[in-house]
């Protein structure tokens, strides 16, 4: 009875059907290293991050700016009741400060740059410089016809002021101008808080959850002369920062026109813009926005305490995108990597069956972590030159290898280059969903869809449950 089984398990060990299910073994166990080259590029990614924001800081950082607005310290005269059993009933005066914020009537943004790419080591990150300029007219007369018969404000000590997310980003102040006459800023926002905004690698809604006015960051100019008519302001900024260049509405009528020599511009946040011009030189964006189409008033009162006040799902703005970011693409490639050891095990498996000769399970584990080392050398390459120059000597050097080693595993040329043709079309396959973002599920899901196919139609009459005698079709 034992001799019987062991030829019995022997034929089961040597038939196909047990070959395709330790080659399904073999790539669930290459999933393990897979998945530990996907971490390692996060990490690179997160030390890249680093490194970038580490270059913003010291130029200046994101450029996020809101304002102008006029502020006026003002004070409130209340009666207040209070009763007591021994006094009975008592009347006070009450003063109570508060502050009115006035937006502009009219406001024009301009913001022409120039940008360059700093490195640190192997990593880089685009950075900008040149003018910011802010222009338009205020008119208080509608915000202090709101006042109440109990509230006083100072003229005499209103101020100008422009909140923005970094001090370091200033250079100089080319020109200041109210009424024609000089303006003299000094640093810091006076504490007016009505935005939430950090610095982030995107302008998304969900990265201004930080109060920036608690770091004072901005510019203020006391207006002496402020009265309860029409004035027009004309303001321009010598600006420095990097990736971002974002701008909260808050005029009236808010125009915005930003302009650089930057080629692949992201516009974000809540408006995009009316009209834009896109070059291999630069473009220009223009936005146009009323305040009927955000929630922001021309003018409110804030007590002495803090103001709760949060407009950031307004801001609107641009990325300077870099149209190939190394990481996102050796995170995709990875992503699609199972799929790319599946074909060379299959190419190999389908070789062996056509030369009748069986191949230990070894040579599928090598060839198989040969294929994985492609996505390492791919991630060390693409951070030291373009990414489509990484791809071309990674998948040059595994198709060459994997040729080369499938000749050692078959008898002739006849059947071995069949090995580096199939690789090769599976990598140019790769490379193609890689750079076609939008059609990448369309791509990937009819290449997947012609090689199932075409392993049905090669394998339809092969006996899987082969022996040594029987190991053909």
């Amino acid at each position: 009875m034992e001799n019987e089984k062991k030829p019995r398990f022997k034929n089961f060990t040597q038939g196909y059907t047990f070959k395709i299910f330790m080659l399904i073994s073999l790539v669930l166990l290459l999933l393990i290293p897979l998945t530990m080259i996907r971490g390692l590029i996060n990490d690179r990614n997160h030390t890249a991050r680093f490194a970038e924001a580490d270059i913003m800081e010291a130029w200046g950082s994101e450029l996020i700016a809101a304002g102008p607005a006029i502020t006026i310290p003002g004070i409130r005269t209340e009666e207040v009741r209070t009763i007591t059993e021994r006094d009975g009933e008592r009347i006070e005066t009450a003063r109570r400060p508060f502050t009115l914020v006035i937006m502009p009537q009219k406001l024009d943004i301009g913001a022409n740059f120039t940008t360059e790419i700093r490195k640190r080591g192997i990593f880089s990150v685009p950075l900008f410089s040149g003018d910011l300029s802010f222009s338009g007219t205020f008119n208080p007369a509608q915000a202090i016809a709101s006042l109440l018969s109990n509230e006083e404000i100072f003229l005499n000590q209103a101020e100008l002021i422009i909140v923005l997310s970094s001090q370091k980003g200033i250079r100089r102040i080319d020109r200041a101008a109210w009424n024609g006459n000089d303006l003299f800023f000094q640093p810091g926002n006076q504490g007016l808080n009505f935005a939430r905004m950090i610095t982030g690698p995107t302008l998304d809604r969900r990265t201004y959850n930080s109060n920036l006015s608690g770091s004072g960051s901005g510019m203020h100019a006391a207006l002496p002369d402020f009265g309860n008519t029409e004035s027009s302001f004309d303001i321009v900024i010598a600006m420095q920062g990097g990736q971002l260049v974002s701008f909260l509405p808050v005029g009236q009528d808010t125009h915005a026109a930003v302009s650089t020599d930057w080629p692949s511009p992201s516009f974000q946040g809540s408006f995009l813009p009316g009209s834009s011009t896109i070059t291999d030189s630069g473009f220009d964006a223009v936005w146009d926005i009323s305040y009927l189409s955000r929630d922001i008033p021309l003018f409110w009162k804030t007590d002495s305490g803090p103001d709760s006040r949060d407009y950031s799902s307004s801001f609107f703005g641009v990325n300077f995108f870099r149209a190939i970011d190394t990481y996102s693409l050796n995170t995709r490639a990875v992503k699609y990597a199972i799929l790319f050891i599946i074909i060379p095990f299959l190419t190999l498996f389908l070789l062996e069956v056509s030369a009748k000769k069986r191949i230990h399970p070894v040579p599928y584990l090598l060839s198989g972590i040969a294929n994985v080392i492609f996505y390492l050398l791919l991630l060390s390459l693409s951070e030291q030159m373009q990414f489509y120059l990484a791809y071309l000597i990674a998948g040059v050097a595994v198709v060459i290898l994997l040729t080369l080693y499938s000749r050692s595993l078959l008898p002739s040329w006849n059947r071995s280059w069949y090995m580096g043709l199939v690789v090769l079309l599976s990598y140019t396959l790769l490379y193609a969903v890689l750079n076609a973002e939008s059609y990448a599920l369309l791509i990937g899901s009819i290449g997947t869809f012609v090689v199932v196919a075409l392993v049905m139609f090669v394998t339809r009459k092969l006996n899987w449950y082969g022996t040594e005698g029987d190991n053909g079709f």
